[in-house]
């Protein structure tokens, strides 16, 4: 059994208050469950408007997939147009 932990910071530029920041982070955080069915926490940052960091966490048998879901995610996530990557790093175990 592998574990994928994955952290992405993110900003959020067109957020001007943390209501606004909320209902982004609730979108992405859905979005990701369902398309992937991966757990995902937003695990710093809370108190600022502009910034997440996101833990997307799954498990697989093998590393091959685990490789190519973590890729997907990525692709998914630089998709977005209302968020921009600033730093991810992946951590199988």
């Amino acid at each position: 059994m592998l574990v994928s932990l994955c952290q992405v910071d993110l900003l959020i530029p067109d957020s001007n208050s943390l209501k606004s920041k909320r209902m982004v982070v609730s979108k992405i955080k859905q979005r990701l469950r369902n398309k992937f069915n991966v757990s995902v926490a937003e695990v710093d940052h809370n108190e600022l408007w502009q910034r997440v960091t996101l833990g997307i966490a799954s498990v697989a048998n093998k590393r091959r997939f685990i490789d190519q879901q973590v890729q997907s995610i990525m692709n998914f996530i630089d998709e977005q147009d209302y968020i921009q990557v600033l730093d991810h790093k992946t951590e199988v175990l």
